[in-house]
């Protein structure tokens, strides 16, 4: 084998590797995950929210004069602290997911990188 054929050889595989980078950093699910887990994170809060107005409604203090009138079980508040509880877990899973993708989407972003210098497709 001659030096020029192995240099070929080298090329293509660098293109090879460029091209399944480039397929593979299309699309960045890592921004999905983020949005999943922001939009999650906000109705979460929103929830908590909900269940710290229906919790300070059953035991938090009234106005002097004012007669508490309790009937049965919290259900609503059990439903609203179940709802944030979800919700707030589910948006920790899915902001830890996208940091994970997002740091190796950016390793194999600066291959990418370093593979288009090799090649010289950066000028």
């Amino acid at each position: 084998m001659s030096v020029r054929t192995t240099e070929l050889a080298a090329d293509a595989a660098l293109r090879a590797e460029h091209d399944e980078l480039s397929r593979r950093l299309e699309v960045r699910s890592s921004i999905d995950h983020l949005r999943r887990g922001l939009l999650r994170l906000f109705f979460g809060l929103i929830a908590m929210g909900i269940t710290v107005k229906l919790g300070w409604d059953r035991w938090g203090m009234f106005a002097p004069g004012v007669v508490r009138k309790v009937r049965g079980p919290p259900v609503f508040l059990w439903i609203a602290t179940t709802a944030a509880v979800l919700l707030l877990a589910l948006a920790i899973r899915a902001l830890a997911r996208a940091r994970r993708l997002g740091a190796e989407e950016d390793r194999l972003f600066a291959r990418y990188r370093q593979l288009r210098a090799e090649l010289g497709l950066d000028r």
